[in-house]
């Protein structure tokens, strides 16, 4: 399940915890319902659309491979940073994996 509105971003860009990579920012908040919500936040900062676009893309896909493993009942925001613009899909993978298990966010 996404997150579509404002407001739900918002609230775990506030109150969330977070957890830096070299090239991904993940942001979570945990709730008492029995599935998972994440939201994609890539910056104007870090280029043009067309870059912003595939930057979402990596993000996207890297999170697919790890859905089935993460534990339900989380909200997830995961940015990309800078470094992550060139990276390529298994990197981040990689990445966000090595973020998770140190969050204790993986069965």
């Amino acid at each position: 399940m996404t997150l579509r509105k404002g407001w739900e971003f918002d609230l775990i860009f506030r109150t969330g915890i977070r957890a830096n990579g070299e090239l991904v920012r993940l942001l979570y908040l945990r709730d008492n319902t029995d599935s998972i919500k994440f939201g994609l936040a890539v910056g104007k900062r870090l280029g043009k659309a067309h870059v912003r676009v595939r930057g979402r893309r990596i993000l996207r896909e890297a999170f697919r491979q790890l859905s089935d493993r993460i534990t339900p009942g989380i909200s997830i925001v995961l940015g990309l940073k800078s470094a992550g613009i060139g990276a390529k899909t298994q990197d981040v993978y990689t990445e966000l994996e090595r973020l998770f298990m140190r969050r204790r966010l993986l069965t």
